[in-house]
């Protein structure tokens, strides 16, 4: 993890400690902060600014025992709260109970601190066996360092047919290999809020995959924009759609893509990336399309809201759909920890664009550096992660379980925190739809080129009038320039 703090943090620790399988916390005391401005930046996911400290130092090959020693990582994602570090603690004294041949080390360093430690161990030709847990974006700057796990997983038959086909891809980087496997999964499909649409006498949002919407319609994009003009009203009592509508004061909008960032909203259109791979900068056309909707929905038709609007009062100040003037909303499943006052919401199935369909994923796992000098026994202490100690990570961190049978308890859990029934068949469904490449996918020079995409973000978002072919243009070309400084 890079070395700033963002704002969705503490947000996403609270979903690590609400949405357990087996048990229940109380609910989270604040609001989530504010949707990113110019100088914040979304975060990808579940982690804390830990105030656990430690300064590894260099470690030996092998304990007094002979045992060979496996170093495990902590403090790119999450795993630096008290509960977790005691929880993680327990794990490693029970992994080294249990057999005679691996002394695993956990390597506790504050997520501010993380980046830089690993950096430096790395560099310095000391690096730890195992790191995580850690999503994409948080991987992003150690791009090329991590083990191709194909040749592992073939030599430990470690069994892949468990998994849906597409959660394996997920982890598999052109260049890269395998460099993950499948663990804690955090979908996104679209919350409704069911008041709104009763109000408006309008039927919900397909409950499944593949239906249409109750008129008959194929349920898309521009049949979700449709409804959202219908849901979006002004202090008057006028919708969207009518010659009389007030854009300057409305008081309810029909849409809005909450809690990510460019990417995250383009991938609805379709998985892609700001650079091909020859490493050019490139705008793909269905993300180029992307933009203009949202372009168009906010500055035009004015059913989704701009970054002011966000900011508002009337949308609780950056958490727009808990306050209960917005209709649709695609976010995260972690997102169940911070509805507000909004309780009588459901979920339902994410938009097809040119009839397909993309739910953008985060996801947490493990993963080995190539830099291990004992890969197969950091293979052995992952495998004991992901199998024996996976229900229990899990808990802790607050991912879903990505394997059909360990799903019930988690969601039987979710059940007892929310009064209405939802619809959570929604959210296991959406696995099988993950973005590949991941909208957090790294770009050459990725720091610097996150940079430039957010103040794309806050133009067409912030700006009256823009031009997003030009925007765009000069996205690539400044794109370009960052990608080849890093060469």
């Amino acid at each position: 993890m890079r070395k700033l703090s963002f704002f969705l943090v503490s947000l996403l620790v609270v979903v690590g400690i609400l949405l357990t399988g087996c048990g229940q916390a109380p609910a989270p005391t604040s609001k989530p902060a504010a949707e990113p401005t110019k100088a914040e930046e979304v975060k990808a996911e579940p982690t804390k600014a830990a105030e656990v400290k430690a300064e590894p130092t260099k470690a030996e090959a092998t304990s007094k025992e002979g045992k060979i020693k496996i170093r495990w990582f902590v403090g790119l994602g999450a795993g630096g709260d008290p509960p977790q570090v005691e929880a993680q603690n327990a794990i490693v004294k029970k992994f080294n109970e249990s057999q005679d041949k691996i002394e695993l080390v956990i390597e506790l360093v504050s997520n501010a601190a993380a980046y830089d430690t690993l950096s430096t161990e790395v560099a310095g030709g000391d690096p730890p066996d195992l790191v995580g847990p850690v999503g994409v974006r948080g991987s992003n700057a150690f791009s090329g360092l991590f083990m191709d796990l194909e040749p592992m997983v073939k030599k430990m038959n470690y069994d892949l047919s468990k998994y849906d086909p597409a959660l394996v891809n997920f982890y598999r980087v052109p260049g890269e290999g395998l460099i993950g496997l499948p663990f804690a999964a955090f979908p996104s499909f679209l919350f409704y809020n069911r008041d709104i649409f009763d109000e408006a006498k309008m039927k919900y949002p397909p409950d499944d995959y593949g239906k249409p919407y109750a008129d008959g319609k194929e349920w898309t994009v521009e049949k979700m924009a449709e409804l959202a003009m219908t849901l979006t009203v002004d202090k008057n009592g006028k919708d969207a759609n009518s010659p009389d509508f007030d854009p300057k004061n409305i008081v309810q909008f029909g849409y809005h893509p909450q809690f990510t960032d460019a990417r995250g909203e383009a991938t609805l259109f379709g998985a892609a990336r700001f650079v091909d791979d020859s490493g050019k900068a490139v705008i793909p056309d269905n993300w180029r399309t992307a933009f203009k909707f949202y372009n168009d929905g906010i500055w035009n038709k004015h059913f989704m809201p701009n970054d002011a609007q966000v900011q508002s009062d009337l949308l609780a100040a950056g958490n727009p759909f808990s306050s209960g003037n917005v209709g649709m909303s695609i976010v995260h499943l972690w997102y169940t920890c911070c509805l507000g006052e909004v309780k009588n919401w459901d979920i339902a199935a994410t938009p097809t664009y040119n009839g397909k369909v993309t739910a953008k994923l985060h996801a947490d796992t493990f993963r080995i550096l190539k830099g291990s000098k004992h890969p197969e026994e950091a293979f052995t202490v992952l495998s004991y992660l992901l199998k024996d100690e996976a229900p229990t990570l899990r808990n802790i961190y607050g991912g879903m379980p990505v394997l059909a049978e360990e799903q019930p308890a988690f969601f039987k859990a979710l059940d007892e925190k929310f009064p209405q029934k939802v619809n959570w068949n929604i959210a296991i469904k959406s696995l099988a739809y993950p973005d590949n490449p991941s909208h957090e996918s790294n770009m050459p020079n990725f720091q610097k080129a996150d940079e430039r995409v957010k103040v794309f973000y806050t133009t067409y978002r912030g700006t009256p009038g823009v031009d997003i072919d030009k925007e765009l243009e000069s996205l690539k070309n400044d794109l370009q320039v960052i990608y080849d400084a890093k060469k």
